[in-house]
């Protein structure tokens, strides 16, 4: 490291907090200044609150600066879906393979763990309750409010991040440049966070171990476990219709609802009334835009330059593989020229950005109107058998995205020559045992074979 720069971080949530350890690593003076008050000592945002799905790519992150046995310490283990049918029936679906899991962990958890572990570093100052209110891009001066005194201050650090959020303040400095592309989109649906409580003697009234999912067709809940039995669950609804967020305006109208479509949540949930209509209705936004840089002063990162609907689990990990990619191009950084080093990890990203968005979009449909759907599972098992069988040639898609490093963009591209595939396969199968029929072994290995219609599974693909 040549010079060892003052750089200020906006936002202190997941990723402003573990970008700070890997600068501050790096011998970097790291300020990060959060306009909510710390939230180690008042409870904030209540309601609001999507439990996170860590995988792969947020482990990685997390290993690379020696902390990922603590962060497991505050997780719980997710090795598949559970579906709920109208009835109360259940059908299970593995993630990947045996052993293989997703990670349940709360957001106001993690961030506080995260928060505990960079904050005794010397070369670490949290702010907060300071509000962004203006930005200079051109001087690198940030005029912060104290929300707390209403006194103000302005800061002007070397290096500047934007790591505050999807409404990020420092990427609306960047809007008002010229040429920069922006795009925001809503989806026609919105959340509200309910609760399904610890069991009455303590643990968990529904299988620990799984991310557990009511769909039904134009709307779904689903709900994570939490590390003291209870279990936080998300209902995705639409603003208006017949059904929707409109629609419910009583407490009546609120359990009849639930009686009908969720009759097994139903009583596990003592509080869904006062948690209904105590709670917000979230919006669920996708963000691109691009360039992600101001010449050599400033950079934004995770949500501020890519923020994705929750539906992939992958709105952290991909924010969090932000500052893996961005630490690897740092070990060959000179030190001097930090508006290339920002060019090159914008481009570098920026189409795996866009990837994930589009695949977050994607498995909502999967989630919402094809895990019940008998057919769907079934895809799903003869895929099993074909990655199975081809090792080397076939990684389901959801594998690809969760349990590999594989670029955001290579796994889009490849699953969708997967579902080409699978839709000729398909046509010749009406139950598992059907796999083995020549004529889809013949198949399979005329489009995975002969024709080389797949990319090799390559490592040199992904991070390393």
């Amino acid at each position: 490291m040549t010079e060892k720069k003052n750089i200020a971080i906006m936002g202190a949530g997941l990723v402003g907090s573990l970008l700070s350890l890997y600068l501050a690593k790096r011998g970097h003076k790291v300020d990060l200044y959060e306009r909510r008050p710390d939230l180690r000592k008042n409870v904030i945002d209540g309601g609001r609150s999507i439990n996170l799905a860590l995988s792969d790519r947020g482990w990685r992150a997390l290993k690379g600066i020696g902390i990922e046995e603590e962060v497991r310490k505050v997780s719980i283990p997710m090795y598949g879906r559970m579906m709920h049918d109208e009835q109360g029936k259940l059908t299970y679906q593995p993630y990947g393979k045996e052993g293989q899991a997703i990670y349940s962990v709360s957001r106001g958890g993690l961030n506080m763990a995260l928060m505990n572990l960079s904050e005794p570093n010397n070369d670490i100052t949290y702010h907060f309750s300071r509000q962004a209110t203006d930005v200079n891009l051109r001087t690198n001066e940030v005029q912060l409010r104290n929300t707390e005194t209403g006194s103000t201050e302005t800061i002007q650090p070397d290096l500047l991040f934007g790591a505050d959020g999807a409404f990020s303040v420092v990427r609306g400095a960047m809007q008002r440049t010229e040429r920069f592309d922006y795009q925001q989109s809503y989806l026609e649906y919105g959340y509200k966070e309910l609760t399904i409580p610890a069991a009455a003697g303590g643990g968990w009234a529904i299988e620990k171990n799984a991310l557990h999912i009511w769909p039904r067709g134009n709307y779904m809940m689903i709900a994570l476990p939490n590390l003291d039995g209870s279990f936080t669950c998300t209902l995705f609804f639409p603003y208006e219709g017949e059904r929707s967020f409109a629609a419910i305006q009583n407490e009546q109208d609120l359990l009849g609802f639930f009686r009908e479509v969720f009759p097994d949540a139903l009583p596990l949930m003592p509080e869904l009334v006062q948690d209904y209509f105590e709670h917000p209705v979230g919006s669920l936004v996708t963000v691109k835009c691009f360039p992600w840089s101001y010449e050599d002063k400033s950079l934004l990162i995770g949500d501020a330059s890519h923020a994705v609907v929750p539906f992939y689990g992958q709105g952290m990990n991909a924010g969090f593989e932000d500052i893996t990619v961005l630490d690897q191009m740092l070990d060959s950084f000179d030190g001097e020229n930090w508006g290339q080093l920002f060019e090159a990890f914008e481009r570098r990203r920026k189409p795996n950005a866009d990837a994930i968005a589009d695949l977050a979009v994607l498995n909502f449909i999967e989630m919402r109107d094809k895990v019940a759907d008998p057919r769907f599972l079934l895809r799903k098992k003869i895929e099993g058998k074909i990655s199975e069988q081809y090792p080397d040639k076939w990684i389901p898609l959801y594998s690809m995205v969760t349990f590999t490093d594989l670029p955001y963009s290579y796994a889009l591209e490849t699953g969708r020559q997967q579902d080409k595939i699978m839709k000729k396969v398909m046509k010749h199968i009406k139950s598992i045992e059907d796999y083995d029929k020549p004529e889809v072994q013949k198949l399979l290995e005329k489009q995975l074979v002969t024709k080389e219609k797949l990319k090799k599974y390559d490592k040199s693909a992904g991070l390393e």
